[in-house]
């Protein structure tokens, strides 16, 4: 079962204030470094502390780099951002890498505006995906951020490397050596996690949003699998990894339980309206999970597209 939000059904959740106004604005978006160790950058959303009362805010993207190069983690949106994280970027030595951690064009677009010298790394799912679905992509991604952002500009570029299903890639970038992991199935087929283990950061994309109140998007469904992948990601971090997610400020890996509690929780909601021969409909309110309420966007994500998401796989 796949799930795509349309950008009225997005604007109507969030609580948008005036009709076509985006969740988040990418003209208007600022990024801010925030340095997390030597030679390990998270480029946050200057408004990221917002996150912590449930409003979903802009891309999160990440800088590593060694004495042999620069990587860079999530290309953003359109040239305007890309151009924020690449200034921040070249003060720390030249660009080698740029790692997609999805096909998200929030993650993946600005590999337009790269030059041709850096090898672009992605999961082999995230190109096929590119290769196929470009342009209605493109459609979507107008529809949810809106027109006069600069993406209809964008023509695809697509890995150099390729980082295969349940493979991982490292990278020397000189005293630093980078991990490129597919944990599986996150919120798409073709997830990365890049991994420094010596700073014990994590940059993990959507699979992690953002920390409490925010909820999983089970956009192409796969809620156990999601479940699975999130709680090896936490097993295989130490105790004191911090995370950089998708959209939202660094974070520890305890507040991850809120994410696997949250699944969990839905699952055996969703699994009970089942064995209860519910409906859809009397499902949404028998799986309402009052204690995971705070987001803004709940009504949309939990009731809108997690909940139908779980009854379809549960169903079989």
């Amino acid at each position: 079962m796949k799930i795509r939000m349309t950008a009225a059904a997005l604007l109507l959740a969030a609580g948008a204030a005036q009709a076509g106004e985006p969740v988040w604005d990418a003209n208007k978006v600022e990024l801010k470094a925030q340095k997390l160790a030597d030679g390990v950058y998270a480029m946050v959303p200057a408004d990221a502390a917002r996150a912590a009362d449930g409003v979903p805010i802009a891309t999160t993207s990440g800088i590593l780099a060694g004495s042999k190069g620069v990587l860079v983690v999530d290309t953003m949106i359109n040239e305007r951002l890309h151009k924020q994280v690449m200034a921040e970027a070249k003060r720390h030595g030249a660009l080698r890498y740029a790692v997609n951690t999805s096909y998200h064009g929030d993650h993946s677009y600005g590999n337009y505006f790269l030059p041709k010298s850096v090898t672009v790394i992605q999961h082999a799912a995230a190109k096929a995906y590119v290769d196929t679905n470009f342009a209605k992509d493109v459609q979507f991604m107008e529809g949810a951020f809106g027109k006069g952002r600069g993406i209809d500009k964008i023509k695809p570029r697509t890995g150099d490397v390729l980082v295969a299903k349940d493979s991982r890639v490292q990278l020397d970038l000189g005293g630093k050596v980078v991990e490129i992991i597919d944990f599986g199935f996150g919120q798409t087929g073709g997830d990365l996690v890049v991994w420094d283990p010596q700073a014990r950061v994590a940059f993990t994309g959507n699979p992690v949003i953002a920390g409490q109140p925010s909820l999983p998007w089970l956009l192409d469904g796969h809620v156990q699998d999601t479940l699975d992948t999130l709680t090896r990601i936490y097993n295989f971090l130490p105790a004191d990894a911090r995370i950089v997610p998708g959209h939202g400020p660094v974070m520890g890996k305890e507040a991850m339980k809120w994410h696997l509690d949250y699944l969990a929780a839905l699952k055996a909601a969703v699994q009970d309206a089942h064995a209860k021969g519910m409906t859809l409909e009397q499902a949404q309110a028998h799986a309402d999970l009052a204690a995971f309420k705070g987001y803004a966007i709940y009504d949309w994500v939990h009731k809108g597209i997690n909940i139908p998401a779980a009854y379809a796989e549960f169903r079989k």
